[in-house]
């Protein structure tokens, strides 16, 4: 066998027992996200009770009234980040730790929804808690999704993981379906972009994951990576530094570290949103952005930094914490910008692929069916490809027992090594 067909065996192994451990992952991915692109909206139907209309010329209170409120209806807890969109504000709320005993007070829930024109509660829940009922179905979605309902570092690893091989096999894939032998060259590769329907329900079957992964080729990439930049974050980080001008968070937080928590800062939710709004408009100035509506805030003790943030005309997302500057707990200065595209290259690539994997470009509704489409479309692939596995193997042993001679997993030849 020549060296070229040695490779292309050795590639076509790799890919076949990659995708075979990969594969309930991916149909599992693949169905929660064609879900989770619609996230927000199901939500809304799921649970009506916590999102509301505006009335004819209503406006949403402030940031600041609405992180007082909630502390007033939470007097346990400390408002953390939070997000004010026109139906609903969204307040993630951690315990406050309890001054008798040192420790955390016991809370049933870690977030608050309000009446963004009111005030009034809406609701409150612990994330991804399926015995609080409806309320936490798209949460529990979500953390299947993104770290197999363990919300933690060891999930999200795991999931991050398998991006990784995603990533890498879809590379191996691609190179598979490249044309061997003589002849002009797209002549020979075209029948890899084509299902011959007529063909009997095993050829289909082969034709629909070769021509659907060739097809579907830059979006399966793309999810891969920006799978492993929301899982496996720090080999994300050295991979976009060393080929981008890029800024991670930890590269940003490590200016601010302190020496422990400032719990109280000289200020408060008012003085800080002020201080957010004169200098979001002084930066809007600076680099030529037009804000559109105050976003969120949020508090962070570990760093004594307020972080403030909006919707502005360079965000790529619909919804996100993308505009945003970090502003000091006691002074009011400017400590850090952030902007989502046109500050470092290495940044606006990653937000473009926190968009297109959260199926949220502009908020755009077309984007977003596309995605949920491309879901089901990925779990078809793994499943495609584990059928031609099965066809195959049962192919074998067939054979072998046949000829009890041969092994059972003989060398492929030459025509079935374009399969995988």
């Amino acid at each position: 066998m020549k060296n070229t067909e040695r490779i292309r065996t050795a590639m076509l192994v790799l890919h076949r027992w990659t995708g075979l451990a990969m594969a309930g992952f991916l149909v599992l991915v693949g169905l929660t996200g064609s879900v989770l692109a619609f996230r927000s909206k199901l939500d809304r139907f799921v649970n009506p009770e916590l999102y509301v209309k505006a009335l004819p010329g209503q406006k949403p209170l402030d940031l600041a009234t609405l992180a007082e409120r909630a502390e007033q209806l939470a007097p346990g807890s400390r408002v953390g980040y939070f997000s004010v969109d026109p139906e609903r504000a969204t307040m993630s709320m951690t315990p406050r730790v309890n001054q008798a005993t040192g420790k955390p007070n016991q809370s049933s829930f870690d977030h608050l929804i309000l009446d963004p024109y009111s005030g009034r509660e809406l609701g409150r829940y612990r994330m991804g808690d399926l015995a609080q009922g409806r309320v936490n179905l798209l949460p529990f979605i979500y953390d299947l999704h993104t770290s197999l309902t363990t919300r933690s570092q060891v999930g999200w690893t795991i999931v991050g993981s398998v991006a990784l091989l995603w990533t890498f096999d879809c590379l191996v894939a691609f190179w598979l379906t490249l044309p061997r032998g003589s002849g002009p060259f797209w002549q020979r590769w075209q029948q890899a972009w084509r299902v011959k329907w007529g063909a009997s329900g095993t050829r289909v079957n082969f034709d629909l994951h070769r021509a659907g992964g060739l097809w579907l080729w830059p979006l399966l990439f793309v999810f891969g990576w920006s799978s492993v930049m929301l899982g496996l974050r720090p080999v994300y980080e050295r991979v976009t530094q060393t080929v981008f001008d890029y800024e991670s968070d930890g590269d940003i937080f490590a200016k601010f570290t302190l020496p422990s928590p400032v719990e109280h800062p000289r200020l408060g939710w008012r003085a800080a949103q002020q201080a957010g709004e004169r200098l979001m408009a002084e930066q809007a100035a600076l680099h030529h952005f037009t804000v559109t509506r105050p976003y969120g805030l949020a508090y962070i003790p570990e760093y004594g930094l307020y972080t403030y943030g909006v919707r502005s005309s360079l965000d790529i997302r619909g919804n996100g914490w993308d505009t945003s500057i970090f502003v000091d707990g006691n002074t009011g200065e400017l400590r850090e910008l952030g902007l989502p595209s046109g500050q470092h290259l290495g940044n606006t690539i990653s937000t473009w692929l926190w968009g297109i994997h959260y199926a949220d470009l502009r908020d755009s509704l077309s984007f977003r069916i596309f995605i949920s489409a491309f879901g089901l479309l990925v779990a078809t692939l793994s499943t495609t490809g584990v059928l031609i596995w099965w066809k195959k193997r049962a192919a074998r042993k067939l054979k072998a027992s046949r000829s009890p001679g041969l092994p059972l997993f003989e060398q492929p030849n030459a025509e079935t090594t374009t399969e995988s």
